[in-house]
């Protein structure tokens, strides 16, 4: 019988660091990711692809500022951001992985679910923004914008600019769950979940609205994993195992660790805020949910032995 796998995705399996973003750059990106992925289709897995959308989601906002600016038109909130960016990014890896399924003659369907994922209007995360969307500003032109919008700016701590911060809060429920699942379970693949969802909360009773928050995409990645039942969580980065003492003489590289280890490490301050330690916590949260393995790792590792960081329950 075979197993249902969520792999995550980090921004950089379409957007790497010093490209310009040009479509062929992410297609080809997108392509050599997507064949990763052959592994563990001939280890009988059927699989929930889930993403990041940082780099791709800032162009975004980008070009929605310039068009306000230059020609009056409407700006959108960030959450029709989001969707904007699961659409594009899921056109792109979702033909990209048809073009890889059909160079190793295998047929299945490939489907994007654009995700709206349930918040709490009362998370603490929005008394305290800490999120950096969108481009830098001056302080001059950072302090008239939040007096006209409301929103908070801060400053980049190496110094690019001011920002606007928004609040990261908690994800809750993952929508169209039971579609997602029952569609993988076909044996197809389904791309969810983008950018950790589109963030949705009830504005009053049995009416959904939008918000303005961007939700980690590990820990969005890490409820859908539980909540479809999946048999494991794979959460990808850009070195091949999780380290403790990282960047240090004494660094370690980690094989496999008890959600007691990696909770006693993250309280360590062992994993960086902005980097691995929201993968550590996604990871704990899934395996202590359903008592299954979730494994950190880079692309490349997907599905070999031993591969990767395994985080498990005992």
């Amino acid at each position: 019988m075979k197993k249902l796998a969520v792999v995550a995705f980090g921004g950089n399996a379409l957007l790497r660091a010093g490209q310009k973003g040009t479509i062929d750059e992410q297609e080809e990106n997108a392509f050599n990711a997507s064949k990763k992925l052959l592994k563990l289709i001939k280890n009988d897995y059927n699989l929930v692809i889930t993403h990041g959308n940082g780099p791709q989601v800032g162009n975004i906002i980008l070009a929605n500022n310039a068009g306000h600016k230059l020609y009056g038109l409407p700006e959108m909130p960030l959450d029709v951001d989001v969707a904007y960016s699961q659409g594009f990014i899921g056109y792109v890896l979702e033909q990209q992985l048809r073009n890889v399924l059909m160079k190793n003659d295998m047929d299945r369907d490939v489907i994007t679910i654009i995700t709206q994922v349930l918040v709490n209007k009362d998370d603490p995360a929005f008394k305290n923004p800490t999120k950096p969307v969108g481009p830098y500003y001056t302080k001059e032109e950072a302090e008239e914008l939040a007096k006209k919008t409301g929103a908070l700016y801060k400053e980049d701590p190496r110094g690019r600019g001011w920002r606007k911060v928004v609040a990261s809060p908690t994800p809750l429920v993952i929508f169209n769950r039971k579609t997602i699942e029952k569609i993988a379970l076909e044996e197809h693949i389904v791309i969810a979940v983008g950018g950790g969802g589109i963030p949705c909360f009830y504005v009053e009773e049995n009416k959904l609205q939008g918000i303005d928050a961007v939700i980690d995409k590990d820990l969005a990645s890490s409820l859908l994993a539980s909540q479809i039942r999946a048999d494991k969580l794979f959460i990808l980065t850009d070195i091949p195992k999780v380290f403790i003492n990282f960047n240090t003489p004494q660094e370690k590289a980690i094989d496999k660790m008890t959600i007691f280890e990696a909770k006693k490490y993250l309280a360590e301050g062992q994993f960086g805020e902005g980097s691995m330690a929201p993968k550590i916590l996604a990871a704990i949260k899934f395996v202590e949910t359903t008592g299954k393995d979730a494994i950190i790792t880079e692309t490349s590792l997907l599905g070999v032995d031993n591969g990767g960081t395994r985080i498990t329950i005992i």
